[in-house]
């Protein structure tokens, strides 16, 4: 024959119903916490997304302009990027990974760019790619080996 439980007193109970509740309620602020430090850590990812095509123009130009101004202003602009959790993307020499390169172009061996290698090597980035805090903010557009 089963033992039965003994009954709890109605302030028993309503003290494990307050216990249960007040497990939920900490519970809940926890992940609203959570919650809310993720706004926050992503909460610049519009305005860095507006910065990255200056960025752009800016490398861009330092490749044709041997200027040191010009070096300087880029490498100060990255590194501020760098502080708010913007991290490029390498890409030249890597294998293609879909989750973070776009691929525009296929080179064939035969072509200048090429490299002796297996397939699906990437060769030139196009535009570079960035991760926020390692999340993906735009992907690396990119020419790979056939």
């Amino acid at each position: 024959m089963a033992q039965e439980e003994p009954k709890l007193g109605k302030e028993e109970e309503y003290l494990n119903g307050w216990k249960r509740e007040r497990a939920d309620f900490l519970n809940y602020k926890k992940d609203e916490m959570e919650r809310i430090g993720q706004l926050v850590k992503y909460a610049n990812e519009e305005i860095i997304l507006n910065i990255l095509p200056i960025l752009d123009n800016l490398c861009l130009a330092a490749s044709h302009i041997k200027d040191p101004g010009v070096e300087q202003i880029k490498k100060q602009l990255e590194d501020f990027l760098k502080k708010e959790g913007i991290e490029h993307i390498e890409a030249i020499g890597k294998e293609f990974d879909p989750n973070f390169h776009e691929v525009i172009e296929e080179i064939g061996p035969d072509e200048p760019l090429a490299k002796k290698g297996k397939p699906c090597t990437i060769v030139e980035e196009v535009q570079r790619g960035y991760t926020l805090h390692g999340k993906l903010i735009r992907v690396a557009k990119v020419k790979v080996t056939k």
